[in-house]
């Protein structure tokens, strides 16, 4: 048993040497106190939380904490029940997410889901979820990209917290252009019918939904209004990072 062990450690030590352990944020070896660490010292440095004053209903950070809701929240009615994320969507960790999704940097999704579990971990198991589920992409742009990132840190989060995680249930069914480009009435109107859920396997449940970026919240809305239409019981979101 211990020359096994040896051999493994001397394993993991030639790996670690000839595949070295990169920064997630800036794609560097992370050289520093923790030179396997999973962040490089001057990203750790500058890394945004959203922090202890956030809005009650989407996440967002708030100025003050006498505010409950942010005015986007005060202004408009969600559909999902809370949304809760990790970083402010800036800096390294703006540039990192564009990188897992569209650059294949698919192993980003270690790092960011252990960064959901630490953060909000304990938030996530008093919400009494049954199942984790990722924000689909349509087929289309499945196809293009070859990967959904945000199926890529479900599955991560469901290995994390032991939650089961349903890829197939809740589907895209319309192919709509990239929110992205699109003011925030516009984002509503093209999400309009976008999404469908099949089977029954999700009535009366709580649902985890999950997503890299929340923005204005229209793919969070249009996916949790499906889900409820389709009998779900709760909706809730978790996203890596939430714009200001």
């Amino acid at each position: 048993m211990e020359q096994k062990n040896k051999i493994r450690k001397a394993a993991k030590k030639a790996a670690d040497i000839l595949y070295p352990v990169r920064c997630p944020l800036c794609g560097q070896i992370p050289w520093g106190k923790d030179p396997h660490g999973r962040t490089c010292d001057r990203c750790a440095a500058g890394l945004v939380y959203t922090g202890e004053n956030y809005c009650m209903k989407c996440g967002r950070p708030i100025s003050s904490e006498r505010e409950e809701y942010c005015r986007d929240c005060l202004r408009r009615r969600h559909s999902f029940d809370r949304c809760r994320a990790v970083f402010s969507y800036q800096g390294a960790v703006r540039i990192s997410l564009y990188r897992f999704k569209y650059a294949n940097k698919r192993e980003y999704a270690s790092y960011y889901s252990e960064e959901i579990w630490r953060y909000l971990g304990e938030w996530i198991t008093g919400l009494g979820v049954d199942v984790i589920l990722p924000v689909p992409i349509h087929p289309k742009r499945r196809r293009q990209r070859g990967y959904n990132q945000a199926e890529v840190l479900a599955r991560a989060l469901s290995s994390l917290s032991g939650l089961p995680a349903d890829m197939k249930s809740l589907a895209r069914v319309r192919n709509t252009v990239p929110q992205k480009q699109l003011t925030a009435a516009e984002r509503a109107s093209n999400l309009k019918g976008a999404f469908r859920v099949s089977g029954k396997n999700l009535k009366g449940m709580r649902v985890l939904l999950v997503d890299d970026i929340y923005t204005t919240g229209a793919t969070a809305d249009a996916a949790a209004k499906t889900l409820k239409e389709s009998g779900v019981k709760a909706v809730y979101v978790v996203c890596v990072a939430i714009g200001g």
